[in-house]
């Protein structure tokens, strides 16, 4: 088991764009590995590489629930191909964002075009909170994160004060 430390604002690796992946070879099959060791060791149900500091387009997730087996699914540069124009609500967390829950609102469906571990290309369309981590995660690939869609005022506080109390944060809801 290998977990990493996770990248937290306001480090600024985590506005980068990530890189595609060539090929998929013992590294890759490495860092998905340790991805799912450091999200699951962390409570999360979605990682991207770049919230590791690695830049690679390459996340994983898992939004099975307590009760239900685990579902772990990895995605190699994926794509988001459709949007449904319905959307949906969430309260959003993040684990490069500390204690901090965001209701954002995004499309309810979405398909995805991606690279499996074995090197296929896959479609993947999906609803409910499988879309909305799909699609958190990938904006994290992209260099976009949930207080992206806040005022700057409201983003500058969130990042101040998980700078300020890295040890002892309090829950933060917007």
């Amino acid at each position: 088991m290998s977990i990493k430390d996770i990248v937290t604002v306001p480090d600024e690796i985590l506005k980068k764009i990530s890189n595609p992946i060539e090929k998929i070879g013992m590294n890759e099959k490495k860092l998905i590995k340790d991805l799912f060791d450091t999200m699951y060791h962390s409570k999360g149900i979605g990682l991207a590489a770049v919230q590791v500091g690695i830049l690679k387009r390459i996340i994983v997730l898992d939004v099975s629930t307590k009760d239900e087996p685990k579902k772990p699914m990895s995605f190699i540069n994926p794509i988001i191909k459709n949007f449904s124009s319905e959307t949906s609500v969430y309260e959003e967390g993040c684990l490069s964002i500390p204690d901090t829950f965001i209701e954002i609102e995004r499309p309810s469906t979405c398909e995805v075009e991606y690279i499996d571990l074995d090197g296929k290309h896959k479609n993947l369309k999906c609803e409910g909170i499988l879309s909305t981590c799909l699609q958190h995660e990938i904006n994290h690939l992209d260099g976009k994160l949930i207080i992206d869609n806040l005022s700057k005022l409201k983003r500058d506080f969130i990042i101040k004060k998980i700078s300020k109390n890295k040890k002892n944060p309090d829950r933060i809801i917007v």
